[in-house]
């Protein structure tokens, strides 16, 4: 269960699970706020044919500073909200205090 106050993220060992609500089509890639129980984050790719999914997996490896494949998509394949594990993150884009 995700607790209130920090609801958008959790840390599952070294690996941080973010819960996001995507806005496609943006003029550029970038972390905006906390969103209800989600993080905003705007990109510029279109979500067709699986763009959408590719483009902000690989922005999030680049701004959490892990290889590709280290990011994975765990749920919202097909929506605005989705879930995300991102393995053993190297910094922090936005400030998510382990706890």
């Amino acid at each position: 269960m995700r607790d209130e106050a920090t609801s958008w993220y959790r840390w599952e060992q070294q690996d941080l699970l973010l819960y996001l609500r995507i806005q496609p089509r943006a003029s550029q890639d970038e972390f905006v706020a906390p969103h209800g129980d989600h993080y905003k984050v705007r990109i510029t790719a279109p979500p067709v044919d699986g763009k959408g999914n590719a483009h902000l997996l690989r922005f999030l490896a680049k701004s959490f500073g892990v290889s590709p494949g280290r990011v994975s998509l765990i749920s919202g394949a097909n929506g605005r909200n989705k879930g995300v594990r991102i393995q053993d993150p190297k910094r922090m884009p936005v400030p998510m205090p382990r706890t």
